[in-house]
């Protein structure tokens, strides 16, 4: 499909490589060329889900988006909501990795997978066609995802993207630092609830859903692969601002024993 050929930056992007071809390479020949950013391709197998029913260990999962879009208003006067494309501010480390997990293949052919380690947040940035930086943490922390191959999914954490210590411009924190504006004697003005959102920082954690589809198999190296759409909210600044809703498409790989 186009969306396995263009990536999320799709100027002059390396050669997509087998994950055996990726071994091979010095730390010099991957150093600056994107190739960490991307998932292993599969060479051979099956267009579909060969492996049989039973209990897996999932290895090495990664997921490499290769689109990145926002829910927004149109940049047009009277133009719909929708999901706009979008331009990566962050650099090209926005693969998420060595994620692994238990895999249980039901006899009926069903899917169920849980994440339960791996390097699995990365901070992005992407800038809307008005010019607005939407920050997120694209992540899949805690998925729990079920269904048949050809679409299981799921929802997960996403965390908060700022932790509790982090101190905005007037020194505010959530564990930390002071509890309001100190030269602004809060009330009284009329905008108490305004004032309040941004002296109470909220670090919960939101929800975002996931979907998955294998688009291919190799059974002799115990490799699968295939595409997948992820809808997630961004930042919250704190719980300060509405988040926006993010949704990711993109590639994943993973090596099951």
């Amino acid at each position: 499909s186009a969306l396995i050929v263009s990536g999320a930056n799709a100027e002059g992007l390396p050669k997509r490589l087998s994950y055996d071809e990726l071994q091979e390479l010095t730390y010099l020949e991957v150093k600056g060329s994107g190739i960490a950013n991307q998932c292993p391709v599969i060479k051979g197998g099956a267009d579909s889900f060969a492996f049989k029913p039973g209990k897996y260990q999932v290895k090495k999962l990664c997921l490499e988006p290769t689109s990145f879009k926002v829910k927004a208003e149109s940049p047009f006067k009277g133009g719909p909501t929708d999901y706009q494309a979008t331009k990566l501010m962050t650099r090209l480390t926005y693969t998420l990795d060595e994620i692994e997990g238990p895999l249980d293949v039901g006899s009926d052919g069903s899917l169920k997978f849980e994440e339960k380690d791996g390097i699995d947040y990365a901070a992005v940035t992407v800038q809307l066609p008005g010019g607005e930086r939407v920050p997120f943490l694209f992540t899949v922390k805690e998925l729990v995802a079920t269904g048949k191959p050809e679409a299981f999914s799921g929802e997960f954490l996403v965390p908060s993207y700022r932790g509790s210590s982090f101190l905005d411009p007037k020194g505010r924190g959530g564990s930390q630092g002071y509890d309001n504006a100190v030269a602004i004697p809060a009330g009284g003005a009329g905008d108490e609830e305004e004032l309040a959102k941004e002296n109470i920082k909220d670090t919960s954690a939101l929800t975002g859903k996931i979907s998955f589809s294998v688009a291919k198999s190799n059974t002799e190296t115990g490799e699968v692969g295939g595409v997948f759409e992820s809808v997630q909210p961004s930042d919250t600044d704190l719980g300060s601002k509405t988040p926006k809703e993010v949704k990711i498409e993109g590639i994943w790989y993973a090596q099951l024993e």
